[in-house]
């Protein structure tokens, strides 16, 4: 995917705002559009991002990169084996004065979170973030407390066949809108990272593009993007697919169909259109849809990964006409 080209003097605000915000984090990643946009989508999109990959491609820097580019609050949280569930959410302390509990809010009261190598965390860490990610609040003692608005995890996991990490039970994949990779840099877009880092970091020099009202706009606005039936249709056909698939236990659920479509919404909304093409649910079912599957042990012993049981299908199944409106 390219980034937005399609942008004309009726953009919103809001569209501009966060054509902005995804222009500024590519000063500080770079070489990396696609995955740019892919994130700035999920986030106009309302979901969160997992970022897969080797340790040093950047994945911390785009995080950072993200909660600079916009007027929010951040916080970062290092997963570590030995961190408990309220080091996330927060604890009740007694006060001695009031002599009453008072909940002391953990980091995940902020609008930006990142949770740095998620998966080197213990599964009882792990899922304390299940409420604050699909129901935006943290229950303790019997009381909820509700987080900022917007509320955005993203969060950055190892490779699985690295030392000292735990899979990410279903359940928690599940509540990601999409997983990302970064990968390597090609030479000239390392040649340039290098020399970037030379003088002064591009990431302490990069400024606010963007406030968090932008981002509740966009998503309000992102909504409207008119899906046409047979593009419903299409995306719902992939998603059945892989309930079918001879290589998949299990396959991607309504969850993923609700966000496949989302997901393409905000991606049309993100280039300037007023609906959702075809081509944008292609492009976005891999990233939406690979880390909901589980394949089956001997595809696994094959060698193969959700990711190409996706290409596959959508080989298959047939691309809808191109629309009127286009």
């Amino acid at each position: 995917m390219g980034i937005m080209n399609e942008w004309s003097a009726t953009s919103t605000h809001a569209q501009q705002a966060m054509r902005r915000v995804a222009e500024n984090i590519g000063c500080v990643v770079r070489g990396k559009a696609s995955t740019i946009e892919l994130v700035v989508a999920a986030l106009i999109a309302g979901g969160h991002v997992l970022i897969e990959d080797v340790p040093g491609v950047g994945k911390t820097v785009l995080a950072k990169a993200l909660a600079r580019s916009l007027d929010a609050a951040f916080s970062r949280v290092q997963l570590t084996p030995d961190l408990l569930p309220s080091d996330i959410t927060g604890t009740m302390i007694y006060k001695a004065e009031s002599h009453e509990f008072e909940f002391k809010r953990g980091p995940v009261f902020t609008n930006i979170l990142l949770a740095d190598e998620l998966n080197r965390a213990t599964p009882r860490t792990q899922s304390s973030l299940l409420e604050a990610m699909e129901e935006r609040q943290v229950t303790a003692d019997g009381r909820t407390f509700p987080l900022p608005q917007p509320f955005f995890v993203l969060a950055t996991q190892n490779p699985v066949e690295q030392q000292g990490v735990y899979d990410l039970p279903e359940a928690q994949l599940d509540r990601f809108l999409m997983q990302v990779h970064l990968g390597y840099p090609d030479r000239d877009d390392e040649v340039a990272i290098v020399r970037s880092r030379l003088g002064k970091d591009p990431l302490e020099q990069a400024q606010p593009v963007a406030s968090t009202d932008d981002v509740l706009q966009a998503r309000e606005e992102s909504s409207q993007v008119h899906v046409d039936e047979t593009v419903l249709s299409y995306a719902l056909a992939i998603v059945e697919a892989t309930r079918r698939s001879e290589e998949l236990v299990l396959g991607a659920s309504p969850r993923a169909s609700i966000a496949l479509v989302r997901a393409s919404q905000a991606v049309a909304y993100l280039r300037g259109r007023t609906y959702v093409l075809p081509d944008d649910v292609k492009e976005l079912a891999v990233p939406v849809l690979q880390h909901r599957l589980i394949l089956d042990p001997r595809a696994i012993v094959s060698g193969r990964k959700g990711s190409a049981v996706i290409r596959d299908i959508l080989a298959e199944v047939p691309v809808p006409l191109r629309l009127p409106n286009e």
